[in-house]
């Protein structure tokens, strides 16, 4: 039976990755923070196959400990503060966490392997923000990164020691540069569940109005469940590389909407729907747009689900569970 070690594993890429695994058969170890984290009930309740270890990624030797419990064939390292607005708000948290936390995951599996780095698969959670200024349309695996947001240097910085230590050590240690993906287990405060969240409440008389900021931003976005199949075909290769997974098409917020707001009954959301300029972002990434031949062709990778299947899942998922908060 293989075993996987996941950190961030209470975020939506880690409980869709936790089914997929233990549907292959895996034990499957989860890292969370503190004995008291306030979505550990979440993990036991949704993956309740997952034997989760207490550690944290910024503190070298608890994911020691962890490795030492764990014993992982592989390691999927989803760990980071992943709200990228919030990254303005503490740059020196998120480097610590999402760019420090890499090397100490790097470090760890290092140190576990001793003389045999093929004992341990490594995976990293890169990022398309680390395109942010694009310099080439669409994104590939050598498109210059050019980050324009703290979340997005950390990032850059753990896509790059992930490829130190490959080169260095010989590691099994491959990158995923996922582009935005979504589902209804995604958190609230990022853009898409907050659109799809908010229709179902305005839908339901919950709610008036809804506060965005740039309308016209596109993103390339795809379904988590068919991302985190791609991690895992990443660590089955012979050979570790970094690969960008995408939908290979772009969005725009207004799409979303019109999406969102038909799948509800309304066809004009224009009276419900106002721009903030707080919620503005001090560098925007305007367009972001993946080529994902790459893992196509070496992996066999490619999305299932369409951008409006994504949109109208996560609008009935919301609908069903403001009904049930609700009573209506």
């Amino acid at each position: 039976m293989p075993r996987a070690l996941i950190t961030g594993i209470t975020g939506q890429d880690g409980l869709y990755l936790a089914e997929l695994l233990l549907s292959k058969g895996y034990e499957v170890f989860g890292l969370i923070r503190g004995q008291n984290n306030p979505k550990r009930a979440l993990v036991e309740k949704e993956v309740p196959g997952v034997v989760l270890l207490t550690g944290d990624i910024t503190d070298l030797s608890s994911l020691i400990r962890a490795y030492n419990v764990a014993k992982p064939d592989e390691v999927y390292n989803l760990g980071a503060i992943s709200f990228v607005a919030y990254s303005w708000e503490n740059a020196a948290l998120t480097s610590d966490v999402t760019g420090m936390g890499v090397l100490n995951m790097l470090e760890a599996t290092r140190l576990y392997c001793g003389d045999d780095v093929s004992k341990v698969r490594f995976y990293q959670a890169s990022s398309s923000e680390m395109f942010g200024k694009v310099q080439h349309v669409p994104q590939s695996e050598s498109t210059l990164l050019w980050p324009r947001s703290p979340y997005g240097v950390a990032k850059v910085y753990g896509h790059y020691m992930t490829i130190n230590y490959r080169e260095s050590y010989g590691m099994h240690a491959s990158s995923g540069i996922l582009f935005n993906h979504e589902s209804p287990r995604r958190g609230s405060e990022f853009v898409t569940r907050k659109v799809t969240r908010a229709v179902a409440r305005i839908s339901l008389g919950l709610q008036d109005t809804l506060s965005l900021g740039n309308l016209d931003a596109k993103r390339d976005w795809g379904f988590a469940g068919d991302y985190v199949e791609a991690m895992w075909l990443m660590l089955q290769a012979a050979e570790a590389d970094d690969y960008v997974i995408s939908t290979g098409e772009t969005h725009s917020i207004r799409e979303l909407l019109d999406i969102a707001f038909t799948r509800v009954g309304i066809d004009d959301w224009s009276r419900y729907v106002f721009v903030d300029p707080k919620f503005f972002r001090p560098a925007e990434v305007d367009l972001l747009i993946g080529d994902a031949s790459k893992a196509k062709n070496r992996l066999g990778w490619t999305p299932k689900v369409s951008f409006p299947e994504l949109v109208n899942m996560m609008v009935d998922n919301d609908l069903a569970e403001q009904r049930a908060l609700s009573g209506k």
